[in-house]
């Protein structure tokens, strides 16, 4: 496929501390709005995963309630690095351990997309557990090791931790 015609979706979930409507979480709630706003109008954002509630932290991808999740698309990964680690949204995610408990295992997948494609939850699961199982591969990969719309691992001048990483 062109590489024209590609997008990058991205995948992250986080075990809250509680349940949304409680006390230890009402900051990340109140917060909300405003950081998906940011998204909808940064450079490069195209689509996020959202309920009628114009969020979605009502979806449950995995069993037990505490387990959210967050998708979106862009146009590429250099919009969404700016997003995540040079936006608002990294000040108020630099938080996160507030209201988010340290997560083992794989938390954050990114894959390119055909152009339009909108993927459902149930293929951000999958490629998560993909990234788990293998590391990172064209199929799924993360921020520290990102790999292009052609497949092939890219270069960085500075690599970043995927730990260090302050989405959902």
């Amino acid at each position: 496929m062109p590489e024209r015609e590609q997008q990058l979706a991205q995948v992250n979930i986080g075990r809250a501390r509680g349940p949304m409507d409680q006390p230890i979480m009402s900051e990340f709630v109140a917060r909300l709005a405003e950081i998906n706003a940011l998204a909808d109008r940064s450079p490069g954002f195209i689509w996020r995963l959202q309920t009628e509630d114009g969020d979605a932290t009502a979806l449950r991808p995995y069993p037990g309630e505490d387990i959210l999740i967050n998708m979106s698309v862009w146009t590429d990964l250099d919009a969404l690095r700016e997003y995540v680690y040079r936006s608002d949204h990294a000040a108020v995610m630099r938080r996160r351990r507030e209201w988010f408990e340290r997560f083992e295992g794989i938390f954050v997948a990114l894959w390119w997309v055909p152009a339009g494609h909108r993927p459902p939850v149930a293929e951000a699961v999958e490629r998560l557990a993909h990234l788990e199982a293998h590391g990172p591969t064209p199929y799924a990969f993360s921020f520290a090791q990102p790999f292009d719309r052609l497949g092939a691992p890219e270069k960085r001048e500075r690599a970043i931790r995927d730990d260090a990483c302050p989405v959902l």
